[in-house]
């Protein structure tokens, strides 16, 4: 993992350097710049993992046609320099995934992004045809921003150095920010910075030196096509599945130093963790796990299950609501763009202790994506149901009657999920799930920001993703939101944010390209069957772990907000985006909080995060659109 910026227009060294500086966290390791002497600049920042001594960049080739900057990882790069050696293309360096790419691009061009397992993104400048080409890989595990001034293009990891350069402003994005009210994240493309825009996941640009013009174009889409025969070869699909299971974990092992692993003790992390132990011959490998106070929340007691089960050499620690109140402003203040998933604050912790440690840890993200490990799913039938029988009326009467039902701030506490499943049923089916998961429903963001808010505009992204796959069902539709908007948008870049700001690169076998072919044809009625979510990984994983760990009831990994907003350890100040929103709506909610007569945690949260971001220098409240 790494950090990489350039530009090709206006600018120079000093835009580079500033560009470079704010995020040198990303890269500690190393630094190298780059340019043509004329217009075309590129930075990188390393966080050495692979090839310690030769792997530093931007790369140029033997003949100095090709540059590149690269962050992020290619875990087939021994195989594709296999291949290209074959071809007749020879390297300088002894394993270097990045010069992979350089040699892969002369054989393959942009076609080169369809044979690449890993997690990118990187700007390539191929001199010779005089063009930029940008890619961003097909999860959105890597981040990349870029804003196109005019004939102008610039482009980073991060927000932040984006707007050190001299020609972009800091002007908040009014549309992004409803977005992110709703969502509880800004979905890419959107940024929240106007002109500013995040290269989607599975997407490339193509910026021409002599047009100045762009082109954005997609070259993957996770498509859901299941194969129902399989539906009959079920121990053929158990064993599949731990094959390539095993062999996306085998290939993160692979670095150049100490490698450990994210251990919860749920299904997920403790697979990867088995797994791992076996890629490594038995040998132990060292575990990490955070703990919290709230016992409704915590799972360290699982997490101490497995690792003692599997030998691992495992270190936890305890988040106490005073530890977690100082971290947040180191967080807050580094934090490159809001983000309304208070699990950040955990996420920060654990990278921060095995840190320590090792400079690679692998997680069990994209799981529940891929196999409808979310609550959400279970209310998909009802939701259908009661969708068909119960008149408007009827629903606004029972909402207001499950609204009387006492507010609890327990870990997903009944009258939690209650008031949630209610609050979306209120809705189009294609935008249910972001509504059941953001800060506020469409109504309320109409009254936040004073004016009428159409969500086919605001929940445009979601509507998209819910369509694609045609004659789809409810499930897999679903499938298609988690993972195309909620992973890409929430999840990885929470890890993303909490890894980088630790130095500490994190990585996902769950989302290796080999094994999500094969889950992509999966049968949806074996992923969730009505009642059992995540039901053929369950039974995959049967010869690995005990059933205690495999059907346990899931947590998540949040902290308590909701009661720390309740009781005062955690406030807002209501008039802190005035003349941005309403600040009487924002104040009676508060209150509402407060008081107990409802629960507004996500909105409170998220309300929270955005006032510590634009405390920043680098995004000034004078730039803010007024109503």
């Amino acid at each position: 993992m790494c950090g990489i910026c350039g530009f090709s227009g206006l600018g120079g060294r000093a835009d580079l350097s500033r560009m470079m500086e704010v995020m040198r966290y990303r890269g500690p390791d190393g630094e190298g710049q780059w340019s043509d002497g004329k217009s075309v600049h590129l930075g990188h920042l390393r966080l050495a993992i692979i090839d310690l001594e030769s792997g530093q960049q931007p790369l140029t080739s033997f003949d100095n046609k090709l540059v590149v900057v690269f962050n992020g990882e290619i875990y087939n790069h021994r195989a594709l320099r296999t291949e290209l050696e074959s071809l007749g293309h020879q390297f300088q360096t002894s394993h270097s995934d990045t010069e992979v790419l350089l040699h892969g691009y002369r054989q393959w061009g942009i076609d080169l992004t369809l044979r690449l397992n890993g997690m990118w993104a990187f700007a390539l400048l191929d001199r010779e045809k005089g063009q930029l080409w940008l890619s961003r890989d097909r999860f959105g595990k890597k981040p990349l921003f870029f804003s196109q001034k005019g004939e102008n293009i610039i482009f980073s990891s991060e927000l932040s150095s984006i707007v050190a350069h001299s020609a972009v402003s800091s002007e908040i994005d009014r549309r992004a920010l409803t977005k992110y009210f709703a969502y509880g994240y800004v979905p890419s493309p959107s940024s929240m910075l106007q002109g500013v825009s995040k290269l989607p996941a599975g997407h490339n640009l193509v910026f021409d030196l002599h047009t100045r013009k762009s082109r954005v174009h997609r070259y993957w889409r996770l498509l859901l096509e299941p194969e129902e025969s399989l539906i009959a070869k079920p121990d053929e699909v158990h064993r599949l599945l731990i094959d390539k299971l095993s062999d996306a974990v085998e290939s993160r092992l692979d670095a150049d130093v100490p490698v450990g692993v994210f251990l919860s003790g749920g299904i997920d992390s403790s697979a990867v963790a088995a797994l791992a132990i076996s890629a490594r011959k038995g040998r132990s490998i060292r575990s990490f796990s955070i703990g919290f106070e709230d016992p409704t929340f915590d799972e360290t007691k699982y997490s101490n299950e497995v690792a003692g089960i599997l030998g691992t050499t495992h270190r936890r620690e305890i988040l106490s609501s005073s530890r977690c109140l100082e971290l947040m402003d180191l967080i807050f203040g580094r934090l490159d763009e809001p983000l309304g998933d208070s699990s950040l604050v955990p996420s920060f912790l654990m990278c921060a202790m095995a840190r320590d440690e090792v400079t690679v840890a692998l997680s069990g993200d994209g799981s529940d994506e891929l196999f409808a490990g979310y609550d959400p799913f279970k209310a998909l039938a009802p939701a259908g149901v009661y969708g068909k029988i119960m008149p408007k009326f009827a629903h606004g009467l029972l909402t207001r009657m499950i609204g009387v039902i006492p507010v609890s701030h327990r870990n997903m506490s009944f009258d939690f999920k209650m008031k949630k499943f209610l609050a979306g049923l209120g809705y189009e089916a294609s935008i249910r799930n972001p509504v059941w998961l953001g800060p506020l429903p469409p109504g309320h963001l109409s009254r936040l920001f004073g004016q009428e808010i159409d969500p086919e505009d605001i929940y445009s992204e979601a509507i998209d993703a819910w369509v694609c796959n045609e004659g789809a069902n409810d499930i897999e539709r679903t499938l298609q939101f988690y993972t195309e908007m909620y992973l890409q948008n929430d999840i990885l870049v929470k890890m993303d944010r909490a890894g980088m700001l630790n130095s500490l690169e994190v990585r996902s076998p769950f989302l290796d390209i080999d094994f999500v072919d094969l889950v992509r044809r999966i049968p949806t009625a074996m992923k969730f069957d009505g009642k059992q979510t995540k039901k053929v990984l369950k039974e995959s994983l049967y010869p690995l772990l005990p059933l205690e760990i495999l059907y346990r009831s899931k947590k998540g990994f949040g902290i308590p907000i909701g009661q720390w907003f309740k009781d005062g350890s955690l406030r807002i100040n209501p008039d802190a985006l005035q003349g941005i929103v309403d600040t009487d709506f924002v104040r009676r909610i508060y209150s509402e909080h407060r008081n107990g007569v409802a629960d507004w945690r996500s909105f409170l949260w998220s309300h929270f995060v955005f006032e510590r971001w634009i405390e920043r220098p680098e995004f000034s409240r004078g730039c803010f659109p007024r109503i």
